[in-house]
């Protein structure tokens, strides 16, 4: 079974609202028949989709996030092609295939004593598939800009970059939690854990981290690596106000922007996000847009990465496109 779905005009045909006298984004993006075409290709930006929710699943978490993909297409496909969205400089590539694994989920019966440990497993081969996928991506010399699956996801990507960049990529996380948890079946919790165990993450930054959600043990675990391991804490920025929301970009910027690094952003992150472990106090959608907007124009950022969206847990469900579809459009403005 292929590794990757690649999209072509027809495929999201059905997703484009036409209008008389307007263009949408979806009538100009660019499309390719095979991945090696991107080699070549004058665009910069590289859309991709992880339709799953398994490491989720294997976390305890809601289930759901095997749908923002569809729902942020729906969205970012019918935004307007202006002077200030160019819609050229966009390849729509395509989706993970994962429609094997999904299903195999589907039918692990719940009272199974290793119920997560065969979706742990699930969760490997679909990192297997993201790495390859996300690794060609940026040695053609192109901007991936990941949407969908849980937080597990992001070890696919920094493996991806760390073989394409053939060094240790540094990362910044807007991220309710550090899914620093420990080693054991894979899962969402456990994605920046194996990567840096696995010698693909360099120095890591969570940015906004609750203290509410994070044990003590994460805590010690960060402290024990403090040397490439950092976190501000939500609390100081928006509840306490010790720390100002331009101080701790500052401090972040400082500690992962001197070498290429990934940029992660959770819904969990934004207040009464549809997510998978949806959060009555956070961020707000203009916060997290303001630090995507900036770091994604750094120039040692080399990918995108937005999970965790749950359209069907929102009260309405396009919300959720329409963020995701919001920070998108930050990132390649």
């Amino acid at each position: 079974m292929s590794i990757l779905k690649i999209y072509s005009e027809k495929d999201v045909s059905s997703y484009i609202k036409k209008r008389a006298g307007e263009t949408k984004f979806g009538e100009k993006v660019a499309f390719v028949k095979m991945v090696e075409e991107l080699k070549n290709h004058p665009s910069k930006y590289v859309l991709l989709g992880i339709p799953e929710d398994i490491g989720v699943r294997a976390n305890y978490g809601n289930t759901g996030t095997s749908k923002a993909w569809e729902a942020a297409l729906k969205s970012f496909l019918n935004i307007q092609q202006n002077d200030f969205a160019e819609a050229e400089n966009v390849i729509l590539l395509g989706e993970i295939n994962c429609d094997s694994q999904m299903q195999q989920a589907e039918n692990l019966p719940l009272e199974d004593i290793h119920y997560v440990e065969k979706l742990g497993e699930l969760v490997s081969q679909i990192d297997h598939k993201v790495s390859i996928t996300v690794k060609k991506i940026i040695e053609y010399g192109k901007f991936p800009i990941i949407i969908g699956g849980g937080h597990n996801n992001s070890y696919g990507n920094l493996k991806g970059t760390s073989e394409a960049l053939k060094k240790p990529a540094n990362c910044l996380n807007f991220d309710a939690h550090t899914d620093f948890r420990a080693l054991g079946h894979r899962h969402s919790g456990n994605g920046f854990s194996y990567a840096f165990e696995d010698g693909f993450l360099n120095r890591y930054f969570t940015f906004g981290l609750h203290r509410n959600y994070t044990s003590q043990v994460v805590f010690d675990r960060l402290v024990k690596h403090q040397d490439r391991i950092k976190f501000s804490l939500f609390e100081d920025i928006a509840i306490n106000e010790t720390l100002s929301f331009s101080e701790g970009i500052q401090e972040a910027e400082m500690f992962v922007c001197n070498d290429a690094f990934g940029l992660e952003l959770d819904l969990d992150a934004i207040e009464d996000m549809g997510s998978s472990a949806m959060t009555p106090g956070g961020f707000s959608i203009n916060d997290a847009r303001r630090f995507i907007s900036y770091f994604s124009k750094k120039e040692q950022c080399v990918y995108f990465h937005i999970c965790e969206g749950a359209p069907e847990l929102e009260i309405f469900p396009a919300q959720v496109g329409k963020t995701i579809s919001f920070l998108i459009s930050d990132a390649i403005a």
